[in-house]
Parts: C-alpha cells; sequence; structure tokens
C-alpha cells in the first residue's frame, strides 16, 4: 500500500467523544410545531369544560399561545401515556410560568425574550392548576388527530393509483360488482368497490380486454376492496374514539363540584394506544399492497407491458430500483407494527404499575404513514408510466385527469436518470392532497359521487 490508512484506537475515541459532545443529553427529538399547537389546543378545549379546577386566566394565556403563534418547545419522547403524557406536557407548560423555550415567527428564543416581546409576566399557579396542565393525554390525542388526517388521505390516494394499477395490467373490474360485495356488506369493502367502479368506469382500457380468456387477477388487483377496505373499517374506528377523546376530561383529579373531587384514571391512554397500533397496522397493510402492485407492473408477463417498465433495458433499469425502495418501506413498516400497547413498564415507585405507551403508539402511526405515502408515490410513478404504453386507449374521466396532473411534474421515462426526483415529486402530489383533490374536482364536475355505495 501506498500509505497506511488504518484508523486507529485513539481516533475512533475521539470521534466518539464528539459525537456524544454533539447531542443533548436526555432529551431526544422535539415534536413538530403542528403537533406543539395542537397541543396546546386539545388541552385548552379539555380544560374549558370546567371540571379541573383551572382559572380563567390560565386558560386565556393558553389560547394567547395559539393566536399569536408562540410555540413551545416540546420532546417527543418520555411519556408512557399513563398519569397522561406528564413529560411532554411539562414541557409544553413550562412557559406559562417562565421557563423553557419557544418558538415565535419560526425563531427559537427564550420564554424571557418571548415575554418582553408581547409584555406578558409569567404566571404564578394556583392549587390544582399545574396537575390540571401536565395531566392528560393531549400528546397522544395530537399525533392520533394528525395521523387520522393523513391516512384518510392515503387511504383516498390508494384507491385511485390501486385503479390506475389495474389499467395499466389490464384488469378486471368484476371484483368490484355491487351484488359480490352486499353478499359480505362491511361499510369499508363496500365503499372501495363503489369507488372503484366508478373511477373505472367509461375506461377505453378496461374495454379493450371484455372478452379475454384470463379468469382471475392476482390477489393486489382482485382484493382491492377487502384489503383497503378493511384498513378504512379501521381508520372508522380510530376516527370514532378520536371524536370521543376530543370531547373528554382527561386529567386527574376530577372537580365534580364544589363538594366533590375524584381521582380515578382518565388520564389513562390505553383508550386510544390500542386503536392507534390496530391503525398503524392498517396503514402498513396499504403499503404492503400497493408494493406488491407495483411488482406486478414491473414483471413485463401482463398483456404486453416492457419488463421493468422500459422498452430498452439491455442498458437501463428501469423502475427496479424504486421498487427496491418500495420494497425496503414496507418491510421497514412490518417492524414498526409491533404493538406499543403490549408493552407496560411500572413507574412511580409501583403506583402508576400499568402504563399504555400510547405515545409511543401514536408517533409509530406516524412513521408508518410517513413511509406510507412514499410507497404510494412508487407506486404512482409505475401507474402512469404503465398508462402511457396503453395509449391511444383512454381511461375514464376521473383517473385520466390524475394521470394529465402526474404528468404536469414527472415526465415518462424510457432511459435511466435519478429516479429519486420523481419519487420527491410524486411523494408531494400525495401528502398535498393535490391528488385526491384533482380526482374529487373531476367527480365533482361530472356529477360522479366517489362515495355513494347505494347508486
Amino acid at each position: 500500500p501506498l500509505c497506511d490508512t488504518r484508523i486507529s484506537k485513539e481516533q475512533i475515541k475521539l470521534l466518539q467523544e464528539n459525537i456524544l459532545k454533539s447531542h443533548s443529553a436526555g432529551v431526544g427529538p422535539l415534536v413538530t410545531d403542528l403537533i406543539a399547537k395542537l397541543m396546546l389546543i386539545t388541552k385548552a378545549h379539555a380544560l374549558s369544560m370546567g371540571f379541573s379546577g383551572i382559572s380563567l386566566e390560565v386558560v386565556e394565556r393558553i389560547v394567547f399561545f395559539i393566536h399569536h403563534e408562540i410555540i413551545p418547545e416540546v420532546p417527543s419522547q418520555g411519556s408512557v401515556g399513563a398519569s397522561g403524557d406528564l413529560a411532554p406536557l411539562a414541557h409544553l407548560f413550562l412557559p406559562i410560568i417562565g421557563l423553557g423555550k419557544v418558538k415565535v415567527d419560526g425563531k427559537t428564543m427564550s420564554v424571557a425574550k418571548m415575554h418582553t416581546l408581547h409584555h406578558l409576566e409569567p404566571l404564578s399557579l394556583g392549587a390544582k392548576e399545574g396537575l390540571a396542565l401536565i395531566n392528560g393525554t393531549q400528546f397522544i390525542l395530537s399525533y392520533a388527530v394528525l395521523g387520522l388526517s393523513r391516512f384518510y388521505n392515503c387511504l383516498e390516494v390508494a384507491d385511485i393509483v390501486g385503479a390506475m394499477s389495474l389499467e395499466g395490467l389490464l384488469g378486471s373490474i368484476s371484483p368490484f360488482m355491487k351484488e359480490l360485495h352486499e353478499l359480505r356488506p362491511f361499510e369499508g369493502s363496500q365503499l372501495v368497490a363503489t369507488r372503484m367502479s366508478k373511477l373505472l368506469s367509461g375506461s377505453e382500457m378496461v374495454a379493450s380486454h371484455e372478452h379475454c380468456d384470463r379468469v382471475q387477477d392476482p390477489y393486489s388487483l382482485r382484493c382491492i376492496p377487502q384489503v383497503h377496505g378493511a384498513s378504512r373499517n379501521a381508520w372508522s374506528h380510530l376516527n370514532e374514539l378520536v371524536i370521543t377523546e376530543l370531547n373528554s376530561v382527561t386529567d386527574n383529579p376530577i372537580i365534580l363540584n364544589a363538594q366533590t373531587s375524584i381521582s380515578g384514571g382518565n388520564f389513562h391512554g390505553q383508550l386510544l394506544a390500542m386503536p392507534l397500533d390496530y391503525a398503524g397496522l392498517a396503514a402498513a397493510e396499504i403499503g404492503n399492497i400497493s408494493d406488491r402492485r407495483t411488482y406486478l407492473l414491473l414483471e413485463g408477463t401482463r398483456n404486453g407491458l416492457p419488463r421493468l417498465l422500459m422498452k430498452n433495458t439491455g442498458i437501463n433499469s428501469g423502475f427496479m430500483i424504486p421498487q427496491y425502495t418500495s420494497a425496503a418501506l414496507a418491510s421497514e413498516n412490518k417492524g414498526l407494527c409491533w404493538p406499543a400497547s403490549a408493552d407496560s413498564i411500572p413507574t412511580s415507585l409501583g403506583q402508576e404499575d400499568h402504563v399504555s405507551m400510547g405515545s409511543i403508539s401514536g408517533r409509530k402511526f406516524n412513521a408508518i404513514i410517513d413511509n406510507l405515502e412514499k410507497i404510494l408515490a412508487i407506486e404512482l410513478i409505475c401507474a402512469a408510466q404503465a398508462f402511457d404504453y396503453r395509449k391511444p386507449l383512454k381511461s375514464g374521466l376521473i383517473l385520466d385527469h390524475c394521470h394529465k396532473l402526474i404528468r404536469t411534474k414527472i415526465n415518462h421515462a424510457e432511459e435511466d436518470h435519478i429516479f429519486s426526483e420523481n419519487i420527491k415529486l410524486a411523494h408531494e402530489l400525495i401528502s398535498s392532497g393535490a391528488l385526491v383533490k384533482k380526482a374529487n374536482e373531476t367527480a365533482h364536475a361530472h356529477h360522479i359521487d366517489l362515495r355513494n355505495t347505494t347508486g
């Protein structure tokens, strides 16, 4: 060798010391500004119900923070989901008593500086007020509220992209017949079957193989109503419970009236922890079936689609690596599906001997959705590529408009390039709600009801 490139033990030790110095001890990453704001809003609402022993002055200070976009710094780790989300909520309300840090107009500053800017003084809390602020499920609830919105968008996207993949693969629409799903009338599967039928209505691609001899499609196409529908049922269950929690009092003790105070367990997060874990599994399954459809699109054995979705794959890898990415994300989600609520570690010297770990359930749910959006983005660019090979045949009105939207951002590809840019653009179309908006606007303009399962 021309030089000695081995790393010495001294260099490794120095590297380890520098890594340790660059990380703050014991705090963990911070929640996003949106989650912190949701925590403020949900806590203000719960306190305003009048059973927490809190003064109007404290509630008004919380509302002032909300209206003026004063966002406290809150760690995302540290709650076990019982006795409420004590650690995150404590950080959330440190600024009320003059401690901690906040963001104002996107800039982090001391609470003292924020008080000066807004001509405020720290509040002195009375009896029970500290407990009212730090006890409750607002951390879990805020992640659930955010996750519900994001998951619903993904469910809508999955139907649209699944329908596009089915058209690209020249799949059958007979598995979406209303009469079939009336024999197993789950709400979610009936809704998805209706949406698939209407998304595919009027498609020349579907009509082009009406009398083909294929009897059955793979499950990732044929069973879209059952799989997507099961996840929609999970969403509906979580949505119902979150609405209840949003209108609940979850701190402790509860002040019923001037004579009666009860120390109970309304702070326990189990009522959300378990459905959040279930919803995480439901979201992961949407990614799992999406990845399988992407794989089918690349197989090159389905009615004339080129292998790897490119005509010249001798020197091109086609869409192979995007599908690798999809598979990796789907696998990662399977690991995240392990239920946090299955665990309990005693705290508080054994007084809190069963806890929900619901805060972890909420964070994992949103982490799964992060991956799901990217998996759907990869299926979207592959389905759009397959669409192009079916021209001059047209799709139905809704999918045709969705395809045109995609092509305003992402071009058809006949040679390898940096696909990560395509995935990023497709992800933006999905996460921003633009794809679902285009589908719904087109449906409305042509009097197509994508939600009516009786018509």
